[in-house]
């Protein structure tokens, strides 16, 4: 049975930019790590990548060595799969081209999301922005302004979505600038930080991040994306604890995968590991339909017989809510179980 890669972390311990340096930018390289070869993959290597490879070593280092299987390998390796046209998948399925200020999609009455940075720590392969074009939406601190000048303009919005790209890319000192510009709006209440960052490389979870978050007068949510409980480490659980004891309010959004979590056991085990770091939770996203991810798409029956199974398994709390994003509409889609 294959086992969980047990390597060094990676060389350099030192800040959360030297990991993400460190990070793996090539299938070969990726295949190398976790003790695999081209030859492994067979006809489901790739050697061409319009999308590229990028993994940090702190998530290469909990996978299983010599798996090809394995559920996070799976969400980072390219395959051929990805080159194969499907009817119904396109490059934009959220039509997210019209932005109300540079980076800045008003897509929800109430709220307005900012990508913040047009970069991520990881590159997963089901992505639904892999096709987004970030060098036009790249946001500069001058265009943050012109973000918080909008938002400060319009007394509806009370909630700030941080999103990217990843926005724990941004530097500790611009996020509490923009923090800072931010908490002088007196319409707005919350701010909620998506990202995917403290997953991959757990060290992004600074003290002097998590200790501006605590000061702030928003009421403050971390959304994390994890996808399988492999995810979840001890390294994690303890950088997730301060963030915990500051009263940040930690909830997890999950895609649902193909070969990947789309069983019983694994969505089980998800929940159980997320309450037992600290983490509610919140969404189990249907794939968005973009190019280059139909193999990783479950159909919408099979997803909410899932979650049927899972409210036998597990207490209601620990149940995800089954959603799928529509383009143009005002909020997430929930799909009825019972429908």
């Amino acid at each position: 049975m294959p086992q969980i890669i047990t390597r060094n972390a990676p060389s350099v311990q030192g800040h959360w930019q030297k990991e993400l340096a460190n990070a793996i930018k090539s299938p070969t390289q990726l295949l190398q790590a976790v003790g695999l070869s081209a030859e492994d993959l067979g006809n489901d290597y790739i050697a061409k990548q319009d999308f590229p490879t990028l993994v940090p070593l702190p998530f290469v280092a909990r996978m299983r060595s010599g798996d090809r299987h394995d559920p996070l390998l799976l969400q980072v390796l390219p395959l051929q799969a990805e080159h194969v046209q499907q009817p119904g998948y396109v490059q934009d399925p959220l039509e997210e081209h019209d932005t109300a200020a540079p980076g800045l999609l008003h897509k929800y009455k109430s709220r307005v999301l900012l990508m913040l940075k047009t970069a991520c720590a990881v590159n997963c392969r089901y992505c639904f922005r892999r096709h987004f074009p970030y060098q036009e939406n790249s946001v500069s601190k001058r265009d943050w302004q012109q973000a918080v000048d909008y938002i400060a303009a319009r007394p509806e919005i009370n909630e700030v979505i941080l999103s990217g790209g990843d926005p724990l890319m941004a530097k500790d000192e611009h996020l509490a600038w923009l923090l800072s510009q931010l908490e002088g709006i007196n319409h707005l209440t919350r701010l909620r930080i998506h990202t995917r960052l403290p997953v991959v490389i757990p060290s992004r979870l600074t003290p002097e991040l998590i200790a501006r978050l605590q000061q702030s007068r928003f009421n403050v949510v971390m959304v994390l994306h994890i996808n399988h409980s492999n995810e979840i480490d001890d390294v994690l659980r303890k950088k997730l604890q301060p963030a915990r004891s500051a009263g940040i309010h930690l909830l997890n959004q999950a895609v649902l995968l193909k070969g990947i979590n789309d069983n019983l056991a694994s969505m089980v085990a998800l929940s159980e590991t997320l309450f037992d770091a600290g983490v509610m939770p919140y969404y189990l996203h249907l794939l968005d339909k973009v190019s280059g991810a139909a193999h990783f798409d479950t159909p919408t029956h099979l997803a909410q017989e899932l979650i049927q199974q899972m409210l036998l398994e597990l207490p209601g709390f620990l149940v995800p809510k089954l959603v799928r994003e529509v383009a143009g509409e005002g909020s997430k889609t929930p799909q009825d179980i019972f429908s």
